[in-house]
């Protein structure tokens, strides 16, 4: 067990990891009447094709979110009602990399966790519930399909990437989800929700020797073997394709404008290129940008349009989207901005400006126990301290950025994904 201090955002961290593989961080707030734990494997949409027991696997899409809403299933009835018994406020997720299962609680903090951390060690399915599930996603996935926003990130995945999974919706498609059986799940919970796979963080007024009795009592003992998994090769440094157009029921035009980083190695270095990135999509898009006021003022974007970078294992990208009457403009005005930064450079002053404002902001986000619990889970996963981001920002400078727009914002990696308005709507 090993106590970590990070005087910079006044926070502290005990970390161990148990004999079976798993790492367990804890973030003690004595005094907070609410306590959150969030139990994580590192297992997501993407790991569709990995080897176990000296087979390869090539599972359906969708599998990850589909075991996800099986695990509440227990031999006696549904982790989500004992938890919400208790007085918890329990859920889950699935992203392109991650699914974590978690709960908010004032009361019973160490009997929810003893649930909590029950339900997803021991996998309940049978082929009955599986069909009936199957209906279920399948209603989920029918409804995503008529969301234009969804459409419009999953165009421009396939525009980015030639073939990297993260093309693949998360929930899969109702033809996939039809291929999924007790087995196939199985099969997955014995890769992927493993201890030495996995990490439980917790922040909250709690006993940090506590909360490592009952992991250490309930979970199993056996870690479980490294997991090999193929994402389909290595990704080249273009767009797969400049651009995809659909036609929804909108009335005006949504569209998410696209560009392809290099993916990132693990450790500190993705800590590092995820909040240089931040960076660079403030100095050129953010709303203290000249960009920003530009496309404002000329009515191409509104305040519906927001920013990003994405960092995953094998790929990463930057994005930015919302509604606009001519996307193709946005685009434009994009890269002919980045070309004046990489000429001209960011302004000194807003850079100072923007540098502040983002560093103050990652240190608010951390009055959220949710927020805090989910980032030190992901850079656990990514391999380094989320909490040593105050340093890692020291290092970036203003022509760090600039470089970074140079190479990253150009027209060969660039992709546009619009949903337009149907022909005569």
């Amino acid at each position: 067990m090993e106590r970590r201090a990070y005087p910079r955002v006044g926070e502290s961290v005990t970390h161990a990891q148990l004999g079976n593989g798993l790492h367990i961080y804890v973030d003690p707030k004595p005094g907070f009447q609410k306590s959150y734990a969030f139990f994580a494997t590192n297992y997501g949409g993407m790991d569709m094709k990995f080897r176990l027991d000296g087979q390869w696997k090539d599972t359906p899409a969708g599998v990850a979110h589909f075991l996800e809403h099986k695990m509440f299933d227990t031999e006696d009835g549904n982790a989500l009602q004992i938890l919400a018994a208790n007085g918890a406020s329990p859920n889950a997720f699935t992203s392109s990399a991650m699914t974590g299962y978690y709960f908010e609680s004032t009361e019973k903090f160490y009997e929810n966790l003893e649930v909590l951390l029950s339900f997803v060690s021991v996998p309940y399915f049978t082929q009955e519930s599986v069909d009936k599930e199957q209906g279920i996603i399948g209603q989920e996935i029918r409804m995503v399909e008529d969301d234009p926003d969804n459409q419009v990130f999953y165009a421009l995945m396939e525009s980015l990437f030639d073939h990297h999974p993260i093309r693949v919706p998360i929930a899969g498609t109702q033809e996939s989800i039809s291929h999924i059986t007790a087995d196939t799940l199985y099969d997955c919970y014995k890769a992927f929700y493993t201890p030495s796979n996995m990490v439980l963080t917790v922040a909250g007024d709690v006993e940090v020797e506590r909360v490592f009795e009952i992991a250490e009592r309930i979970l199993p003992k056996q870690p479980g073997g490294h997991i090999q998994r193929d994402y389909g090769g290595v990704e080249t440094g273009r767009a797969a394709a400049p651009e995809k157009e659909l036609r929804m029921e909108v009335s005006t035009p949504i569209f998410q404008l696209g560009f392809k980083v290099d993916p990132a190695p693990e450790g500190e270095q993705r800590l590092y290129l995820q909040l240089l990135g931040e960076l660079a999509c403030e100095s050129l898009l953010g709303s203290s940008s000249p960009l920003y006021a530009r496309l404002y003022k000329e009515g191409l974007i509104n305040k519906n349009f927001g920013y990003g970078v994405e960092h995953y294992p094998g790929c990463a990208l930057l994005v930015a989207g919302g509604e606009s009457r001519d996307p193709a403009a946005v685009r434009g005005a994009v890269l002919e901005e980045a070309e004046r930064i990489a000429g001209e450079g960011v302004d000194e002053r807003l850079f100072d400006r923007l540098k502040k404002g983002s560093y103050g902001t990652k240190v608010r986000s951390l009055n959220s126990f949710e927020n805090l619990c989910i980032e030190l889970a992901q850079g656990h996963f990514a391999g380094y301290e989320y909490l040593t981001f105050p340093q890692v920002f020291e290092k970036i400078e203003r022509r760090h950025v600039e470089d970074y727009i140079r190479r990253t914002v150009t027209p060969e990696r660039c992709a546009l994904a619009v949903v337009a308005p149907k022909e005569g709507a």
